[in-house]
């Protein structure tokens, strides 16, 4: 049996419709992104955060030949399909799309989110898309993540064991 995603979109020029349909109703559209390779406790806090912030969270979820470039040749663990259909069942989480660049800077200048969100631990740091956004009067927020919590350390342990 295949699994069904009805929050994977297909392509970017669908999203910019969905959000666009979502503007006209004065909707807040918040995103973020990342790997969520082997999701645990601190993605889903940030992601159940970050939509506290607005009406409708958009995830920008790297493809399996972006994660393969930005982590190491061993990564990602899950496929992208099985980490957006996860990404999916979250009650906080309206929408996936994937993109297959290093950075989500292309998504995020295309559909300029109200607020991107990021984890704090990006402070200091170039996050790809403030500019634009900032040039757009939109937001960046960084939110606190839970210290010790990522999919690196559970790949560690799960090595030493």
């Amino acid at each position: 049996m295949a699994l069904q995603n009805k929050k994977l979109v297909k392509n970017i020029n669908e999203l910019a419709d969905i959000c666009a349909s979502f503007r006209a109703q004065k909707k807040t559209i918040i995103m973020t992104n990342g790997c969520f390779d082997i999701i645990h406790s601190g993605h889903t806090y940030l992601l159940g955060e970050a939509k506290k912030l607005g009406d409708i969270l958009i995830v920008a979820l790297n493809a399996d030949n972006s994660v393969n470039k930005i982590k190491t040749s061993d990564r990602p663990i899950m496929p992208e399909l099985d980490r957006a259909y996860v990404l999916s069942c979250l009650e906080s989480v309206d929408y996936v799309i994937l993109f297959h660049e290093e950075t989500p800077e292309k998504v995020i200048c295309k559909i300029l989110p109200d607020i991107l969100v990021k984890g704090d631990d990006y402070k200091g740091k170039k996050i790809a898309g403030e500019e634009c956004l900032v040039k757009n009067g939109k937001k960046v927020k960084l939110l606190n993540i839970i210290e010790g919590k990522s999919t690196t350390s559970i790949i560690n342990k799960i090595l030493k064991s």
